[in-house]
Formats: structure tokens, C-alpha cells, sequence
């Protein structure tokens, strides 16, 4: 029964930052509209289902009203689980539908294009103003057919949240942000990743270097930030992205925003899946081509036996460390990174969409390889696309 039950908790969905303020915004509203915030509310989530939430602090005074719901994140371990989820309402008297948006404390800030959001305003999605917008019309009708609505959502403690998101390498400053795209938090969900690496690209295209350098993680990250800004030191960190596994997300975004070189910052491991034409390069979804390394070490020149030890090996660190022993690091490594830029380079793949720069780094952080691939060719850009509400379920 134990074990049931641990299997249980961990499959517990929970709400998103948005869902929870619609929440308290239906519930103040109907404060406004009738003198009395309820003490629980069925609210309206974005993607249609109706839940009931419990609602803290209500108060109104005919002018304005104060309410609250904590936010739970189920069994995802999110850093906005417990938050405070705030919303005060002003009426603004005579401005028929209307429904502003204010950043309360806690709440970021829009310092930087390529979100969707105005630059200098509330770091609050368009999915989630729209939810709470229903919310606040449906609740009260009456209310908002005569006058408008000032909303100020805040989060106690949102600036302590927020050092441990990306807000503020996306421009995203003093605070959390306010996302959701159904209003569910999926238990350990990829989806917020995803979109902060989505996010993360568009925010690069909008910094004037026509460059975005992906990672895989902190010490590919490092690496690359020390070699780009060896080369040139201007670059801004909004300009890194580290895309984890999802290099798919991050290269279609880059062809998307029509950004002009894509710097790939990588460890073998991840180079090899690349190379094999993996996108989604986690553990669990792909395994190392083992007989392709044999391959790249037999193309430079490895003894026959060693290239049957590599073949018959787990991981693809062993060929490379191997081939470091016997002289070959380098050719290797760069043999490698050419076969990951003909492989993302197809015609079937990304073509010259972008050119492509990879550059390796082994398990000491110093560089074994920095290959280009030839310039890009691209199209007139259609138009970049803006957002990411599509794909964002967590937060």
C-alpha cells in the first residue's frame, strides 16, 4: 500500500500560475459586482474545464477587491509550488469592457522584445490574460458591460522564485511570470522546457548579433560563453540558450526567427546523437550509435581492433577517450562534428537555413573541436513567429 501510494502522489496534476489568478480575479470580481468575495469559486480553466479552487483574503470595498489562491503544482516540482497568487481590482468607471494590466509585486517585468508582450509591461501571457479576461466577463456581465476593469496581479516572494527560472536572461525582470496554456501542471511535464527554450531563442533574434549559441547544459553553456566572448565579449547571455535535449525546438525556432549562424556548444555524447540524426537527444529516447563512432575512428585512420573495442563499448565517451590516448583526439573530434553538420545540413533537414558552427568540448572543458558549416542561404523571412503559449503548461 505504500508503494501505491507514492505511486499515487507522484501522478498528481496541479494548476498553473494563470489558472490560479483567473481564479482569484473571478472571485474578486464578483466581490466588486456584489459587495462579498466568496470564500470558494468554480472557475473557467483555458482549456474549457471548470474547477473549483479556494479563495483567501477576499475583501471589496464597491471600488476595488482583494483576493488570493494558493497555487498548487501537484507533483511537478515546480519553485512556484505554495505561491501566493494575488489579484487586486480597480473599477474604472465608465470605460465599458475594458481590462487592464498591472505587475504587482512579485510579478515581472517585459524589459526585452521577441515575447509577445509589450515591452515595459506585465510579465503576464496572453493565454492567461485572456482566461482571467473570461473569467472577470462571465462572473460579473452586467459589470463589465458599464465599466472596466484595472488588474494587478502580485505574488509574494516572485522575485526569490524567479532566480531559479530563466525570466532573467529573457528580459523578464523583479519577478515570476504568469503562464499556462491549459491551466494543468503535468507532473514533471517537458512542456515548460520546451517553451523556455522556444522563448529563449526568440529572445536571442531580438538582440542585433544575428547569433544564438544552444547547450545542452551548464558546463557546455560555460564553455561556450568563454569561447564566443573570447571573440567577441559584447555578446549578451541572452544570446546562450541551453536547449537541454531538445535541439529540434531550438533549430526550428532559429530557422523561424531567421537567425544567421547557430553555434552548437556539445560534449561527444550528445555530438554522437546528433550525428546519428537524433533531435531529441535524452537517454530515454535515443541510444549512442556505438557502431558510428567505430566508423568515424576507422575514417581517421584507427586500428581495426580498436574500432571493434569502440563498437562493442556502452557509451561514446569511451571511443573518444581512446582515440585521445592513441593521438587521434583532435581528427576525431572534428570528424564527428563534421558528420552532426552534414547530418542537420540535409537537404531533408535544415539545408542551409542557417549556418552551423559546432564546438566540442571534453570532460576538462578545453575545446577538441570548432568545425562551420558553408553559409547560409536563406529566404526572405516570412514573418518570425511570436509566443509561446502553444506549447507552455507549466508555470
Amino acid at each position: 500500500m505504500k508503494d501505491k501510494a507514492a505511486a499515487e502522489r507522484g501522478t498528481r496534476t496541479g494548476f498553473t500560475t494563470g489558472a490560479c489568478a483567473a481564479a482569484a480575479a473571478r472571485a474578486a470580481v464578483l466581490g466588486l459586482a456584489g459587495g462579498s468575495v466568496p470564500g470558494e469559486i468554480e472557475s473557467l480553466l483555458p482549456n474549457g474545464t471548470r474547477v473549483r479552487f479556494t479563495v483567501n483574503d477576499g475583501r471589496s470595498d464597491g471600488a476595488s477587491a482583494h483576493a488570493m489562491v494558493v497555487k498548487f503544482a501537484g507533483d511537478d516540482p515546480d519553485c512556484t509550488d505554495g505561491a501566493h497568487l494575488t489579484v487586486d481590482l480597480r473599477l474604472l468607471p465608465g470605460q465599458a469592457g475594458v481590462v487592464t494590466w498591472i505587475a504587482g509585486d512579485g510579478v515581472g517585468t517585459v524589459t526585452m522584445p521577441g515575447l509577445g508582450l509589450e515591452v515595459g509591461g506585465p510579465a503576464i501571457n496572453p493565454v492567461p490574460r485572456r482566461n482571467i479576461a473570461d473569467n472577470l466577463r462571465e462572473a460579473a456581465p452586467q459589470l463589465l458591460l458599464e465599466h472596466g476593469i484595472e488588474v494587478t496581479i502580485s505574488v509574494p516572494d516572485g522575485q526569490v522564485m524567479a532566480k531559479k527560472t530563466t525570466n532573467a536572461r529573457l528580459g523578464i525582470l523583479g519577478g515570476i511570470s504568469i503562464l499556462g496554456t491549459t491551466g494543468i501542471v503535468k507532473p514533471y511535464s517537458t512542456a515548460a522546457w520546451r517553451a523556455s527554450v522556444v522563448q529563449g531563442v526568440q529572445v536571442a533574434a531580438t538582440t542585433g548579433h544575428d547569433l544564438v549559441a544552444l547547450t545542452t547544459g551548464g558546463r557546455t553553456e560555460t564553455f561556450a560563453m568563454a569561447t564566443l566572448r573570447a571573440e567577441r565579449p559584447e555578446l549578451p547571455s541572452a544570446c546562450f540558450v541551453q536547449m537541454g535535449d531538445f535541439l529540434r525546438y531550438a533549430l526550428d525556432e532559429a530557422a523561424a526567427q531567421g537567425i544567421g549562424l547557430v553555434v552548437l556548444a556539445v560534449m561527444v555524447g550528445k555530438l554522437t546523437k546528433i550525428a546519428q540524426g537524433e533531435t531529441i537527444t535524452h537517454a530515454n529516447r535515443s541510444e549512442v550509435d556505438t557502431d558510428l563512432v567505430a566508423e568515424i575512428a576507422r575514417r581517421i585512420g584507427a586500428a581495426p581492433e580498436d574500432c571493434a573495442a569502440i563498437a562493442a563499448a556502452e557509451t561514446a565517451r569511451f571511443g573518444a577517450e581512446l582515440m585521445v590516448e592513441r593521438g587521434l583526439g583532435d581528427a576525431f573530434h572534428r570528424e564527428l562534428a563534421q558528420a552532426a553538420i552534414d547530418t542537420l545540413t540535409a537537404p531533408d533537414r535544415y539545408g542551409r537555413a542557417f549556418q552551423l558552427r559546432v564546438i566540442v568540448t571534453d570532460f576538462n572543458n578545453q575545446q577538441v573541436a570548432d568545425v562551420w558549416s558553408l553559409p547560409a542561404e536563406k529566404a526572405p523571412r516570412a514573418g518570425a513567429r511570436i509566443g509561446i503559449d502553444h506549447i507552455l503548461d507549466k508555470d
